[in-house]
This record gives C-alpha cells, sequence and structure tokens, in this order.
C-alpha cells in the first residue's frame, strides 16, 4: 500500500549557521564539509535516497551558491516527474521579501506543494549529521491518521533546555510544547529520566498544512515558524503526533547507539567533536555501512598515499581518515580526518585535527586540534593550535580551544571548484 502512495521532501536549506563561523562565511550551513568528503546536507538527501523518497526540493536562501553547485553536482540527475533532486532558490514569489521563517520558506514556494499531488509532505532540516529510515516515520503517520507527525529524541532531563520540548499523551498525541524550559520539563510518560526533545522534521497531510500556511500568512503578529506557530496551531485537531527517533532501526545496524545517533552541529566545538568521531575504531556514526551509504559529490582523484620510508623522513597516518588525493610526504598524522588532495610535507605534524580539500601543510608546521579551512597554505615550521593566545591574533578560537583557520583563495592546489 505504502508503495503506491506519493511524497514530496522540501529540504529545509537555508540557515546562515552563524555559530559556525568562520566556516560559514563563504558558504552555508548545509554546505559545510564534514567527514573529509560530504557536506552536512549529505545526510538528510542520503536518508530520503535510502528510504525510497525520490521527490526533493532543497529550498535555499543564505550564501547558497556553494550549496547548489554540490547539489546540482551529486543529486542533480532527474529521473522523472517524481523523481529528482532540485534546488529552489528565494523567489520573492509572494511579494518583495525573504524568506521570514521556516513556515513562510515553505508557503513562498506553495505552487510545489499544489502541482506534485502528494500524499504526504516532508518538511526536514539540512542542518543534522544522523541516520533515519524515514519509512517507519510515515508509517507511524499513516497508521495514527495524523495530520502532522513530529520526529523527536529522546534527551536526558538535564539537556531539556538545549531543545524544544514535546509534550505527549500515552497514545503519542502531542498535547503541548516547551521552548527550551530551563525547569520541570514534561517527560515522556512511562520515562521519568527522559523527554522528547524536537527534530525539527515533519510529515504533513498536504490539505491541512496549506491551509494553515495560507491562514498563518494572514497573521502580522506571527513568525512564520513551524514550531512556533504552525504546529500549536494544529493541537487543537487532537491529530498531532509525536515519532520517536529512539525506535528507528536502519539496515545493517544492530547497535542501538548508532541507530539513535543525532548531532546538531551548529557550534564549532560539536562540529569538531562529531568530525572527530569518526576516526575511532568503533564510531557512534559509522560511514562503512554499505546498507545504508552516505552519497556526495564523485570526483576523479587519485589514491591516497603515504611516501618516503627513511629514518628522518617517514609518511604515517595513525587512527586517521585520509580522503582521495591526499598525500603524507614524509610527515606525520595522528586522529585527524582530511579532506581531498591535502599535502602534508615533511616533518610536519597534524594531530586532532579537521583539514578540509586542498590544504597545504608546509615542512615542520606543526597543527593540533584544529579546523583549517579549504585552500589554505601553512608555511613551513608555523605553528597552529598549540599557543591559543597567539591563535586569537591570527585566528578563531572556539570556547572549547579549537582553532579555526579562515578559507583561503584558490591555490594552485586547487582541483575544483568545490567551496
Amino acid at each position: 500500500m505504502d508503495g503506491q502512495r506519493r511524497y514530496l521532501a522540501l529540504i529545509m536549506a537555508g540557515g546562515k549557521g552563524s555559530r559556525l563561523s568562520p566556516l560559514t562565511l563563504d558558504r552555508a550551513k548545509p554546505a559545510v564539509p564534514f567527514g573529509g568528503r560530504y557536506r552536512i546536507i549529505d545526510f538528510v538527501l542520503s536518508n530520503m535516497a535510502n528510504s525510497g523518497i525520490r521527490a526533493v526540493y532543497v529550498l535555499t536562501q543564505y550564501k547558497s551558491q556553494s550549496l547548489a553547485e554540490h547539489v546540482q553536482r551529486s543529486w542533480g540527475a532527474r529521473m522523472g516527474y517524481d523523481q529528482f533532486v532540485t534546488v529552489v532558490p528565494a523567489q520573492m514569489r509572494m511579494g518583495e521579501q525573504w524568506y521570514r521563517g521556516t513556515a513562510d520558506s515553505v508557503f513562498q514556494n506553495v505552487h510545489l506543494i499544489e502541482e506534485f499531488r502528494a500524499d504526504a509532505i516532508l518538511v526536514f532540516g539540512a542542518d543534522h549529521i544522523y541516520k533515519m529510515n524515514i519509512r517507519q516515520m510515515l508509517d507511524h503517520h499513516h497508521a495514527k491518521n495524523a495530520i502532522a507527525t513530529v520526529a523527536c529524541l529522546p534527551i536526558p532531563v538535564s539537556e531539556a533546555h538545549q531543545f524544544g520540548i514535546v509534550q505527549t499523551d500515552a497514545e503519542g498525541r502531542i498535547i503541548g510544547f516547551q521552548e527550551k524550559p530551563e525547569r520541570d520539563p514534561t517527560t515522556i510518560p512511562g520515562d521519568p529520566a527522559h523527554c522528547l526533545g524536537s527534530m525539527g522534521n515533519y510529515v504533513f497531510h498536504p490539505g491541512a498544512l496549506l491551509d494553515e500556511l495560507r491562514n498563518d500568512s494572514e497573521r502580522k503578529e506571527s513568525r512564520h515558524d513551524f514550531g512556533g506557530e504552525i504546529l500549536p496551531t494544529m493541537l487543537k485537531t487532537g491529530r498531532v503526533f509525536a515519532y520517536n527517533f529512539g525506535l528507528n532501526k536502519i539496515r545493517g545496524v544492530s547497535d542501538e547507539v548508532e541507530n539513535a545517533y543525532w548531532r546538531d552541529v551548529g557550534t564549532i566545538d560539536a562540529y569538531y567533536e562529531a568530525n572527530m568521531d569518526l576516526k575511532n575504531v568503533v564510531p557512534s556514526l559509522n560511514l562503512y555501512n554499505w546498507d545504508w551509504p552516505i552519497m556526495t559529490a564523485q570526483f576523479p582523484d587519485p589514491p591516497a598515499k603515504l611516501v618516503f620510508d627513511e629514518d628522518t623522513r617517514r609518511g604515517i597516518a595513525l587512527q586517521s581518515i585520509l580522503s582521495g588525493g591526499c598525500i603524507v610526504a614524509g610527515g606525520f598524522v595522528k586522529d585527524s580526518v582530511l579532506g581531498r588532495n591535502v599535502f602534508v610535507d615533511a616533518g610536519a605534524e597534524v594531530r586532532d585535527s579537521l583539514l578540509f580539500d586542498n590544504v597545504y601543510v608546509g615542512r615542520g608546521a606543526r597543527v593540533s586540534r584544529a579546523i583549517v579551512d579549504k585552500n589554505v597554505r601553512i608555511a613551513d615550521g608555523d605553528l597552529i593550535g598549540h599557543d591559543p593566545a597567539r591563535d586569537r591574533l591570527r585566528f578563531t578560537v572556539s570556547e572549547g580551544g579549537v582553532t579555526v583557520v579562515q578559507k583561503a583563495k584558490d591555490t594552485l592546489l586547487t582541483r575544483s571548484r568545490n567551496f
């Protein structure tokens, strides 16, 4: 029965990601690289593809050029009327104004929903790292005869102040919301140690969604936000339900921790830690599951290689991820994630760091606990991440002490316009 239903996904990819600055100075947050060869948006798009959701519009706004190029290169082949991934830039279709909120971004593209005639509309964010079988959420939505379903993550009570908390009855029906409560958060019925935090992923009945979007557009005091206005207004119907992401299962995974893995990489420190976890022997997020692959753009990069085996010059990489085209030419890399075409020269050391595409680490340079953005050339003998006070004079240093080197302009090492 589900195979006969038609689904349309709208991916919200217009966020600035200001807390990720300077990584977002020239790109939208969903376009920020992750894990050596991916972009953040690849995770939600891969979840859609692996779940059989083939009709996807990506709604963009803020500094969207590199995001649009990446989606076109990675996902842009249109296979038919109901099989596509298409970037939709902000077009001011409802007047001379940009999107005023998440709901308004969908309302300004309401013609896409009307033309497709779907059985359900999926509105998902593009800012998080996770794997999810979205079909299971859709099955839950239909089984409950819901007009709206909210994906929710079980979180400890101590972390409730970081999330929008969803209040439910014993049947999973949503009866209220708490916006980042500082005290007395509502817990899951039967589980006093956990709350349900909204993931910002929704499934809607098309007619109910369109009616509410039109009504909301006329409210002058509205913030035009799904969590703030649309969903609370829908609650009076008694047909808004929560979907517990903690129960979601993906192919090829039996570990409960990985099945429930979800990371908001909205700050430099959270983003850094999520990347660093990937190089662990048993990472919380396994990128090597062939039953649920994370897909991205393909480039004609040569294999990574480690060269030289001399007493004074030996290419070594330990417990690290090296992407295509990397060359460790007598340098030393440990506990790090290297993007495409990174070159580590003789005597250089890279530890506990994340290097984006086309970075050159000069002879004798030492990089520790740092994020180095694209195309940066680190001078011979330079020190990065060893002296926070000194680093703050040249770079950005996060609250957790991670040094971030801003993206440089294209250099001779650049292999593509991969911002």
